[in-house]
């Protein structure tokens, strides 16, 4: 079987700090490799993984502001897909856009959402052009953007175990670790920490389009001691801050299609306090390994409950259901359906 991973390029593959879908697609190569598949990444220059690397991008958009990311874009969309033939299967990471052209090759195209269909309405235009086509969702909540397509399997994320440590001891400071935006709800996670009179660690990475909601509603709260903003992470710090958390907040305003922090922070044993939005009632436990919750109210109320969750059995639940070796099997079985029929 030899596969062709079409990857983003807006960061490198793996990340070094922020990049989720660029984290699930070289945890996806390295276990497919290790499970001797023939595996080519197509990614930006400067990855670092053990299958094959093809770039025609030299670095990653998002640290190289001199690259034109909608030139690159489609350099890279053409660069995969003239090589299609060399494939048995090609797998997308790279939203909508490849299945427009998916006509011209003769390659079998699967596709993982990655919430593209959930939380971007005008891409379903394209999506339902060619709903024929195999679909994996990373959620069963993120086919509710689309449930027509022809979905052939529903593979939660995977990531690697031995990059988070559990910690059995609760810690005293609640968390938010990801993309700094109204959709992630970091000024909620704010206003918990004003309830609670708990330290809040902000952790994350501002978006160029959402510079403008920090400076308004995350900036001006910040003191260093009670909230504080550390910037992005790398594994071995985000290993640390979230191991080292009382719980990690994800009081998200818009359906969450998978949500990787949360497993992440689960696997270090820390709990989880999100909005039932999206999957995070499928990724989150409620009562077992943290709370979901509808409201501020119902958050406040979880977070003076949150010491009696067992972290190890946080841990346990991520080793059941969101590690990479399930994955890595998942999309196998999703691959070999494909190419069954």
């Amino acid at each position: 079987m030899r596969i062709g991973i079409m990857g983003p390029i807006t960061w490198r593959t793996p990340p070094r700090h922020y990049g989720p879908w660029e984290q699930v697609v070289a945890t996806l190569a390295e276990g497919l490799v290790k499970k001797g598949v023939a595996v080519t990444v197509f990614a930006a220059g400067e990855a670092a993984l053990s299958a094959e690397v093809r770039w025609i991008c030299p670095r990653p958009l998002g640290e190289d502001p001199s690259l034109n990311p909608k030139i690159y874009e489609f350099l890279h969309l053409g660069f995969c897909l003239e090589q299609a033939a060399e494939f048995d299967l090609l797998h997308n990471h790279l939203n909508c856009y490849p299945l427009v052209f998916s006509p011209l090759v003769k390659t079998p195209i699967i596709t993982t959402l990655h919430g593209s269909a959930l939380l971007e309405p005008e891409t379903r235009t394209i999506y339902r052009r060619f709903k024929h086509l195999p679909y994996v969702s990373i959620s069963l909540a993120e086919r509710e953007g689309l449930p027509e397509l022809n979905y052939v399997a529903n593979v939660y994320n995977g990531i690697n175990l031995e990059w988070f440590t559990l910690v059995e001891e609760p810690g005293e400071y609640l968390l938010f670790l990801g993309r700094i935006s109204p959709k992630k709800g970091t000024h909620l996670a704010i206003e918990l920490a004003r309830r609670t009179g708990l330290p809040l660690v902000i952790a994350g990475y501002v978006p160029p389009d959402e510079e403008a909601y920090f400076e308004a509603q995350v900036r001006p709260h910040l003191d260093e001691r009670q909230i504080s903003y550390i910037g992005p992470v790398g594994p071995a710090q985000r290993n640390r801050v979230m191991g080292g958390a009382l719980a990690l907040l994800h009081l998200v305003t818009v359906p969450e299609p998978f949500g990787l922090v949360l497993a992440e922070a689960q696997a270090c044993g820390t709990p989880v306090i999100g909005f039932g939005k999206g999957s995070v009632p499928e990724v989150v436990c409620h009562g077992v390994t943290g709370f979901v919750v509808d409201n501020l109210a119902q958050a406040e109320a979880a977070v003076a409950e949150v010491q009696r969750i067992n972290r190890r059995r946080c841990r346990r639940w991520v080793e059941e259901h969101f590690s990479a070796e399930a994955m890595v099997n998942g999309y196998l079985a999703a691959y070999e359906a494909v190419l069954g029929r």
